[in-house]
């Protein structure tokens, strides 16, 4: 008896068994399908990655749009704990605080490189936390992602004036539907996997949602064969990663570092991928599915521009935390654009 008595204790007392007994599973609702590239791909190299560094001690379950919650959901099911973490995009909360698009995309925003130095370097991710914690979410945030421009929608027909966006009924992100609505457009914001179907049934007359390389999986081209550049409302999109906090406090400080270190990577990969895989859908769309890639005007990037410098104003002054962080990414944009005019070539024709 003595001798099963010691065994068990040397059992107990093995590193083995003592990772075995901390496990940490993660139940993770994302708002995106998970073989989208970059939207999808990213999250689920995160599961890999942590699950492989971590020896499997932290499990990611990912569960596809709609299965666990619903994408629009995702916010409140972690800071409620009705799930341990979730992967969407924080311009989906507009709707509960005004600022959140601010820290996904910005129209006439910041490309890559400087969005992420805003983030890391600047004031970004500061704010990022302060704006959960100060509306009463029991979150932590992660950026976890970042992709280069998207395209600017899908149409049935030429957008040569503003005159031709009276009405239209589209589906948009964020701050850019915001312009679109000054714009006297009506847009809405719906989930990826919606948009097809709303777009066949004309319940929409247009849509814009991701890069070439996701629209083309979602299929619009076979609708409307008007896609549109620059992405002036999106040049670059940023992901999150959401936790509950009390799941993340609970969390040993490794285990914090590496879900970190793992989205880290995953932003690397994310930029990469999202430059690699444009091309080939562009020459796709052009030459096998006659899909005219069209490129806005001057004139039309004014109007857009101008509308969007009067959405940024009001919302400045109907919101104190919006105005706090545009101000804050503004005055960033300003010292950085002494570097940026300075340091880089000036974009071929």
């Amino acid at each position: 008896m003595k001798k099963i008595n010691l065994f068990l204790s040397l059992l107990l007392l093995t590193p083995s068994f003592a990772l075995a007994s901390k496990k940490v599973l993660l139940k993770t609702p994302i708002a995106f399908n998970s073989n989208l590239p970059g939207l999808g791909t990213t999250i689920k190299y995160v599961k890999e990655r942590v699950e492989a560094a971590s020896e499997k001690t932290i499990i990611i379950k990912l569960y596809e749009p709609g299965k666990l919650v619903s994408p629009f959901e995702i916010l409140d099911a972690v800071s409620t704990g009705k799930v341990d973490a979730g992967y969407a995009v924080s311009g989906y909360w507009q709707g509960k605080m005004p600022a959140a698009p601010l820290f996904s995309s910005v129209p006439f925003g910041p490309e890559v490189g400087e969005y992420l130095a805003w983030l890391k370097f600047g004031n970004g991710e500061k704010l990022y936390q302060e704006m959960y914690d100060s509306n009463g979410y029991n979150v932590k945030v992660i950026p976890c992602g970042i992709m280069p421009p998207e395209t600017s929608g899908w149409f049935v027909k030429p957008i040569n004036s503003k005159e031709d966006l009276k009405g239209l009924k589209i589906r948009f992100f964020g701050l850019g539907g915001e312009v679109l609505k000054k714009l006297k457009a009506s847009p809405s914001l719906i989930p990826g996997g919606e948009i097809f179907p709303a777009l066949e049934k004309g319940a929409i007359d247009a849509t814009e949602y991701s890069m070439p390389a996701i629209d083309e999986k979602l299929g619009f081209y076979k609708i409307a064969k008007y896609n549109y550049y620059p992405g002036w409302h999106q040049q670059a999109t940023v992901y999150e990663l959401l936790i509950n906090k009390n799941i993340w406090n609970k969390l040993k400080p490794s285990q914090q570092t590496l879900l970190s270190m793992a989205c880290g990577d995953a932003t690397t990969r994310s930029i990469a991928e999202g430059e690699a895989l444009q091309f080939s859908a562009m020459k796709r769309f052009r030459d096998k599915h006659q899909v005219k890639l069209m490129k806005w005007d001057p004139k039309m990037l004014k109007v857009f521009k101008d509308a969007w410098n009067e959405v940024a104003s009001e919302l400045s002054e109907k919101d104190p935390f919006f105005k706090k962080v545009y101000t804050d990414l503004s005055n960033f944009r300003k010292d950085y654009k002494l570097w940026k005019d300075h340091a880089f070539l000036p974009r071929e024709k």
